[in-house]
């Protein structure tokens, strides 16, 4: 069992905020190597600052990935935009736990190198978040419609 140490910091203003225990747990999940990260939970300003910085993109993305080291020993960071969540939890009619969920299994396997650049990797990488997500026992990311289970 690879191990983890992992901190998480919340500075989002945004309520229904997922428990560190839940993190810990999407985590280790998803990890197949020893992994020290940092999820940080942002609001939209901080957001879209790094979003511009590192991807020259001005907007607040749900997730961004900052890898630090590669296998066989995980370092990295992994932002998460609170608002984001949210509104796209709403406007998809996803449980917000659930989509936290997802998000963070997508931010992890990013540190893991997997990327959605090319259909093929995207595909590869889509799979292995439903498989990871829908073990945790929340339902398939990619539906269409996956309000039938709210797992909290």
């Amino acid at each position: 069992m690879p191990q983890l140490n992992l901190t998480v910091q919340n500075i989002s203003v945004t309520s229904q905020i997922p428990s560190e225990a839940d993190f810990k747990k999407w985590v280790k999940a998803t990890i197949r190597v020893d992994t020290e990260a940092t999820i940080r939970i942002v609001d939209e300003a901080e957001g879209r600052e790094l979003n511009k910085a590192y991807r020259g993109k001005d907007y607040a993305t749900n997730v961004l990935t900052f890898p630090l080291s590669e296998e066989p020993h995980l370092i990295g960071d992994i932002v998460i935009c609170a608002p984001v969540v949210a509104s796209e939890a709403a406007s998809q009619n996803k449980a917000l736990k659930a989509h936290f969920a997802h998000l963070t299994v997508h931010g992890v396997l990013h540190l893991h190198g997997y990327d959605h650049e090319i259909d093929a990797q995207a595909e590869l990488m889509e799979s292995i978040e439903t498989e990871i997500v829908m073990k945790l026992g929340y339902p398939d990311p990619y539906l269409a419609d996956n309000s039938l289970s709210e797992n909290t």
